[in-house]
């Protein structure tokens, strides 16, 4: 009897020990601080009201999107309406932004409508994930700390995508728009790209002769966004090589772009040259790799690379 009684007050001691951890344990996962959500009615907070109607060019800006939405995603993406909030008048406010813009739940969109298979629409988190969701938000993020400035002006553009419904932040001034994550991330490329030749001269003792390769990004509204490209000169006399100079170039606006080259034939019967390029929208990432001479992208996001050798002959 005694036996039992012991093992009974050893059983209530390992009880209470127990209970009391678990109580402690949720104590501490009460006490655990909450992250605060950020959302737009915060921002609005901080954005001074001001004119109800936008500057003509970027009326002009929308009204041409919604055209190409429709000519090439046949409506699947559509602006459905504009809501101007007003000016972004505080630090606090420009802070705001840039967690907004690079919410996991904020909406944004990627790829090139000249080709709709490779548009992708929908909230931050459910597009990319892991290593590339930490890339997308960091890449938003970095870029919309460049453009968005005290002062500028907020209006909140309405969407539907499939019969999907959401808004965007778009962020603009007298010149046009500056930023929206659909717009930033959406571009109208032709992947094929674009060349030019010198014109013919025979006359000079020693002649030249060039050749010119590039390829554009242009915003949804059709104007030039960004470009990467490269062009070969020989320098010949008769049929023979006697020099050769290669250039290239790589921009784009709320993006990245890479571009490298090399002459790898310098005289003889044809002059030759290694290139590789390459641009893409905020949450890409592009790479070079000196080893191979290539760019490389990684991550999700509109983008075009090339990487070739071009040969020029006399």
């Amino acid at each position: 009897m005694k036996k039992l009684v012991t093992t009974f007050k050893l059983f209530a001691v390992i009880s209470v020990l127990t209970l009391t951890a678990c109580q402690n344990e949720n104590s501490e996962i009460m006490q655990e601080p909450v992250a605060s959500k950020v959302s737009s009615a915060d921002l609005k907070k901080e954005i001074t009201p001001g004119l109800k109607v936008v500057p003509e060019n970027v009326q002009t800006q929308i009204n041409d999107s919604k055209k190409n939405l429709e000519q090439y995603l046949n409506n699947d993406l559509q602006i459905t309406g504009i809501t101007v909030l007003g000016k972004l008048s505080t630090q606090k406010g420009i802070d705001l932004s840039q967690e907004l813009i690079s919410d996991r739940d904020q909406f944004t969109a990627e790829g090139n409508i000249l080709a709709p298979e490779t548009v992708k629409v929908g909230k931050i988190g459910a597009l990319f994930s892991g290593d590339q969701l930490a890339e997308a938000q960091k890449g938003l993020k970095e870029a919309a700390s460049e453009q968005i400035k005290t002062g500028i002006d907020v209006l909140e553009i309405s969407w539907t995508h499939k019969g999907e419904q959401f808004t965007s932040l778009c962020f603009y001034n007298e010149s046009g728009i500056i930023w929206d994550n659909v717009f930033a991330g959406l571009v109208m490329m032709d992947a094929r790209g674009t060349t030019e030749v010198s014109p013919t001269d025979a006359q000079a003792k020693v002649s030249s002769k060039w050749f010119k390769e590039w390829w554009t990004a242009k915003w949804l509204w059709g104007s030039k966004r960004g470009e990467i490209g490269y062009q070969i000169t020989i320098y010949y006399s008769g049929s023979t090589v006697s020099n050769v100079d290669v250039s290239d170039w790589g921009n784009i606006s709320l993006g990245k772009a890479k571009s490298e080259s090399k002459v790898t034939k310098r005289t003889g019967a044809y002059g030759q040259c290694r290139y590789a390029l390459g641009l893409c929208t905020p949450t890409g990432s592009l790479s070079f790799n000196s080893n191979n001479f290539s760019v490389s992208f990684s991550g999700l996001g509109s983008n075009v690379v090339s990487n070739g050798t071009k040969s020029l002959y006399p």
